[in-house]
């Protein structure tokens, strides 16, 4: 087994809607009633809870020191939603070795903070009390920074927002970091460019936090929310840093979008004083999970000593 820190990067798992007979009419008005017809009608076919088990035991047998969830654990963001993810976080692992961040699903409309996704505080909470977004949860050689795009949106958009408060914080905590000698991994749902052609599903910001990335640097970034494999790089202060969105952890195959995907990553720092990251992509095919690609690369160099 390669040594070195080990990290499981999963996202849009999507775990299935409970009944909202108790809900009420009220609650399930407005962009909820279109996100609870979108589960009957095509989602709940697609976001299998047997396929997100398989990942999950998959994962178990890796054995990886962290997993980082990014965003949409639920589907219309009705409080019951948030309790039963909190019930598969805990699952999942305990707070210290798990990270999550919200994606626009878990915003679909505006929740009272404890009834909603105050209830994954435990693993959606910095190392510092209080910290808000971005966090900071330093573990081994990694620090894992989590931005929240997680905001309501009009209906028939999936957009998210950073804003400038944030980014500048974000810009301030990467810089710190960076004199730490630490590997900043930025966890975010929307990805910091736009895919595909359509703005309905985008980053609103995204120039913003590409010209934070390019002035503060990060060792990578991962993403979910497009349901698919997405691996490319964003400028920043003297190389690249690398960008990987990952599919939906219950996606069946046959979707409109890639099947279930989890990746494992490593980092390790070589006595040069550069980050040597290596990423194994695991997808789910003929009822279990196989080894669909590899990747290694050099992440920026390490001028300061953890």
């Amino acid at each position: 087994m390669e040594t070195g820190y080990r990290f499981a990067h999963l996202s849009d798992p999507h775990l299935p809607l409970p009944s909202v007979r108790l809900a009420g009419l009220r609650a399930l008005a407005g962009k909820r009633s279109l996100g609870l017809l979108s589960w009957r009608h095509k989602r709940q076919a697609i976001h299998r809870p047997e396929i997100l088990a398989a990942l999950m035991a998959d994962v178990a047998t890796h054995a990886p020191d962290h997993i980082a969830v990014t965003g949409d654990l639920t589907n219309i963001a009705l409080p019951d939603e948030f309790e039963r993810a909190r019930s598969w976080l805990a699952q999942v692992g305990p707070p210290d070795r798990v990270t999550v961040v919200p994606g626009n699903h878990d915003a679909t409309v505006a929740v009272p903070w404890e009834a909603g996704l105050g209830r994954w505080q435990p693993w959606m909470s910095g190392d510092a009390p209080a910290e808000g977004f971005p966090f900071v949860r330093v573990r081994g050689p990694v620090a894992f920074v989590g931005v929240s795009t997680a905001v309501p949106s009009p209906p028939f958009l999936a957009i998210g927002t950073v804003g400038a408060g944030q980014a500048a914080r974000l810009e301030a905590i990467l810089a710190e970091l960076a004199r730490q000698g630490l590997f900043r991994v930025v966890l975010m749902h929307h990805p910091p460019l736009r895919i595909g052609r359509s703005e309905r599903k985008a980053l609103t910001d995204r120039r913003r936090v590409q010209d934070v990335l390019a002035r503060a640097g990060a060792e990578l970034v991962l993403h979910g929310h497009h349901h698919r494999d997405h691996i490319t790089s964003l400028p920043g202060p003297g190389n690249l840093i690398p960008l990987f969105g990952v599919a939906s952890a219950s996606a069946a195959p046959g979707g409109w979008a890639d099947p279930a995907r989890w990746i494992q990553f490593t980092v390790k720092r070589r006595g040069d004083g550069v980050w040597h990251l290596s990423a194994l992509v695991r997808g789910y095919a003929a009822g279990g999970f196989r080894t669909e690609a590899r990747y290694a690369m050099a992440c920026g160099r390490q001028d300061a000593a953890p």
